[in-house]
């Protein structure tokens, strides 16, 4: 039987992908290469290039992929600021994959989707930790997009015999542990690649947005997952499925919070390097702190983190030292 992973070859696709096989699985991939990398794929995986919405394209993946035990949907846009700018592009891909991508569920099938959602669907809480049970208010089309899409798939559940699970990331940040794939954006806005490009002199220095948030040392508090451990999540939550779990949304973080500050410390101490930094202003709808209760997540899937932001950060740093231009 058949993982179908939808976006395998982009970030956090490619890491599912290579854990599936190492774990046994029988993988297949969909990806149309727009922000994805074709060498984050093994040559021995079946690789379709194409785009989710294009329904004859997905038609020919379900029928020549006859035995598909379930999905895991990793395409999708993702940076905040773009979906701003953009944001009919944003409702365009993402929700308008998620339609094509149920529909073809129903027409063969198949039984089970893992979902990979995002902590943007909570906006600003009010609280922090935040639980499956703190309002989602979501404050830019991306997180609105994927807001959607997880009502979708509950009505599509609710409706049909399909069951899924809507996995909501907090910062996602780490890579394979042999330094083969890791993160390669075109244009990076997350801090830890950004503070490696500075150790590795691609950048003169890193700024850091606020000094004045209600945290500690001032700086804003966010939760780091693990690489490795996200894709875990994904494995125990389609094994879960599969032996007759009913449809749920988990929060993954590791549910300690770091500040900016703690990030670009423990990165100075990992790679030797001096990293020069600069405080900038802050920016407009950064919350002080966004911290993850994943209690649900270790009660119902039995998942629970191994890894700590010094293990995330020695790990993408192989990668970003090794391959310092991406792919």
């Amino acid at each position: 039987m058949t993982v179908l992973v939808l976006g395998g070859a982009g970030y956090v696709g490619s890491h599912a992908v290579d854990m599936l096989i190492k774990k046994g699985y029988d993988v297949a991939v969909v990806d149309n290469l727009v922000t994805g990398h074709r060498e984050a794929v093994p040559s021995t995986v079946r690789f379709y290039e194409g785009d989710v919405r294009d329904r004859a394209f997905m038609e020919k993946v379900f029928t020549i992929e006859k035995n598909i035990e379930g999905l895991m949907h990793f395409c999708a846009y993702s940076l905040v600021g773009e979906s701003m700018q953009r944001p009919a592009m944003y409702f365009d891909n993402n929700v308008g994959g998620c339609i094509t991508i149920l529909e073809m569920m129903e027409q063969f099938n198949v039984k089970h989707i893992v979902f990979s959602s995002t902590a943007a669907t909570f906006g600003v809480p009010e609280e922090s930790p935040i639980s499956e049970k703190t309002p989602q208010n979501p404050i830019n089309p991306y997180g609105e997009s994927k807001l959607i899409m997880e009502k979708m798939m509950k009505w599509q559940s609710e409706a049909t015999d399909m069951t899924y699970v809507a996995l909501r990331y907090f910062n996602v940040a780490g890579a394979a542990g042999d330094g083969h794939i890791g993160e390669a954006h075109k244009n990076e806005t997350h801090l830890i690649p950004i503070i490696l490009q500075v150790a590795l002199g691609k950048r003169d220095q890193i700024t850091i947005y606020g000094d004045d948030y209600k945290t500690e040392d001032g700086t804003c508090v966010r939760d780091y997952i693990d690489m490795e451990d996200l894709i875990n999540a994904h494995i125990k939550a389609l094994e879960y499925l599969k032996a007759g779990g009913m449809s749920d949304q988990f929060n993954l973080g590791s549910s300690h919070g770091y500040s900016n500050l703690e990030v670009l410390e423990t990165a100075r101490k990992v790679t030797g390097k001096e990293i020069p930094s600069q405080m900038g202003e802050r920016r407009p709808g950064d919350p002080d702190s966004l911290v993850a209760d994943s209690t649900k997540a270790g009660e119902i899937l039995d998942w629970h983190v191994a890894h700590d932001l010094e293990h995330i950060i020695e790990n993408a740093w192989k990668w970003h030292s090794s391959h310092p231009d991406g792919y």
